[in-house]
């Protein structure tokens, strides 16, 4: 079926376009109607009758106009209504992009933050566990340090053994006993009254029978300075022993 010739035709969709050519052969069937004759009513339709024809046509075809007008306009619409309902559509699917985009930042910056805080804890565990250990050798060097020892003779010539061992003094205890049992008999507050020392004004003291010049020049650093303490005694005795004879072991006499 040819195209009716309505402007704009094209451009309908297919219900407007089954309007428009429905109109069109309305329009078409009134004509002919009009034209060719038929029944007894046409058989008395005479020249004067044929002026009027003319009008109903024109009246047809105006209104055949404004209905196309009119689907026309309803097809604006159609359109206009369908890019903003596309619009809409890509606006939405947008801010859902950007949605999700936002969402994977955020669950991204708390695994980071996860991350961050579980090394955090690591190192902090770690650091826990070294000064634990620090700590727990520190004691250990404390408990050595704190070593203690009777308050008797054994007692005495082994603390002053350690000492002589971190001051480099030679010495052992068969030694250090020998002479002090010669010196003393093991007395801490032994001294001589009789001898030159004493006639000087300088008598022996203390175990090893020490002079306080003698002390006082060989004393060790870290003892006592008072010559009737065992240890210092000891430790001062074998010092100058060590510097006058080797060691305290090569005294088998006075000295």
């Amino acid at each position: 079926m040819p195209l009716p010739n309505i402007p704009g035709y094209a451009r309908l969709n297919k219900t407007h376009k089954y309007s428009a050519a429905g109109i069109a052969a309305a329009g078409a069937a009134a004509i002919a109607f009009a034209v060719v004759p038929g029944g007894n009513a046409d058989a008395k339709t005479t020249a004067q009758d044929l002026p009027n024809k003319p009008v109903a046509l024109t009246s047809q075809k105006a209104d055949a106009q404004a209905h196309h007008e009119a689907l026309v306009k309803q097809s604006a619409l159609a359109d206009k209504q369908a890019k903003q309902e596309a619009a809409e559509k890509k606006a939405a699917a947008e801010a859902a992009k950007k949605k999700a985009a936002e969402e994977a930042a955020a669950k991204k910056a708390a695994e980071e933050a996860a991350a961050k805080k579980a090394a955090e804890a690591k190192a902090a565990k770690e650091r826990a566990v070294k000064q634990a250990a620090s700590r727990s050798a520190t004691r250990i060097e404390t408990v050595a340090a704190e070593k203690t020892y009777p308050d008797n003779l054994d007692g005495w010539i082994r603390e002053s053994l350690d000492i002589m061992k971190k001051k480099g003094i030679p010495g052992t205890y068969e030694g250090i006993h020998r002479n002090i049992i010669r010196e003393s008999g093991g007395d801490p507050r032994a001294i001589n009254n009789w001898d030159i020392n004493a006639q000087n004004g300088v008598p022996s003291k203390g175990l090893l029978q020490v002079i306080a010049p003698t002390f006082k020049a060989y004393h060790v650093e870290g003892t006592a300075w008072d010559a009737y303490d065992p240890v210092a005694n000891i430790t001062a005795a074998c010092n100058y022993a060590a510097d006058r004879y080797g060691s305290m072991d090569n005294v088998n006499g006075p000295y």
